[in-house]
């Protein structure tokens, strides 16, 4: 597998920043679905490509997991309880076009700051060297795209959503800093998401039988 290379990881890499920006801006739950999907799908892909890189058979489990659990289960579940809920997001706080320019402005300034700092964020010696380090950086991006997600979105099933990019930026930052260790595996599939995405997704839907709205900034009536 010599055609595993630094430039294919940033590829892959770059593919999976690409698609969580869908997964995030998407309004089309199904769809929003279906990149979260392909995202999860390329992160597979990275965490293969580093098994071949470092030589370390174990992240291939983790890899086998990830298709599992992220690029089937999740999605499987995530579809489920929207065909139980209405298939368009709630209108968020921030427009579409506002929203996209902002992440564009932002993710760009995020991923500079963190790629130029990064001997002060992660201070390893593989943080410093090219893949990891444009790699650690995408990585961040991704985690404070789905923190911006689960913090400006109305849309529960949405959060869910940011939840699991969250994690995703997460899993690729660990799998950057410690390819070669097994360690880094088990950690990874004992960190994943799927019981409380379950757990949310089928509070939501209480909610919405009870309250007939997915729209989180208007379950201030669970008080009374």
């Amino acid at each position: 597998m010599a055609w595993v290379t630094g430039d294919v990881i940033i590829t892959l890499v770059v593919a999976h920043l690409l698609a969580s920006v869908a997964a995030a801006e998407v309004r089309n739950l199904k769809l929003s679905n279906g990149f979260l999907c392909v995202q999860s799908l390329l992160l597979a892909a990275i965490i293969a490509s580093f098994a071949v890189i470092s030589q370390n058979p174990t992240l291939y489990w983790w890899a086998g997991t990830t298709v599992l659990t992220k690029a089937v289960l999740l999605p499987w579940i995530l579809y489920h309880y929207m065909c139980r809920l209405p298939q368009v997001e709630v209108k968020p706080l921030v427009g579409f076009a506002a929203s996209l320019i902002f992440l564009l402005i932002f993710l760009t300034a995020f991923y500079r700051f963190v790629h130029t700092y990064v001997e002060f964020i992660a201070p390893t010696t593989e943080a410093l060297v090219e893949p990891a380090r444009s790699n650690l950086a995408i990585a961040f991006a991704i985690f404070a795209l789905g923190l911006y997600v689960v913090m400006a979105r109305r849309d529960a099933v949405k959060i869910v959503i940011g939840l699991i990019l969250l994690e995703n930026g997460v899993h690729l930052s660990l799998v950057t800093l410690a390819p070669t260790m097994p360690e880094t595996t088990v950690f990874g599939i004992t960190t994943n998401v799927i019981v409380a995405a379950y757990l949310l997704l089928y509070l939501t839907e209480q909610i919405y039988r009870q309250f007939g709205t997915v729209d989180t900034t208007r379950l201030s009536s669970l008080k009374r």
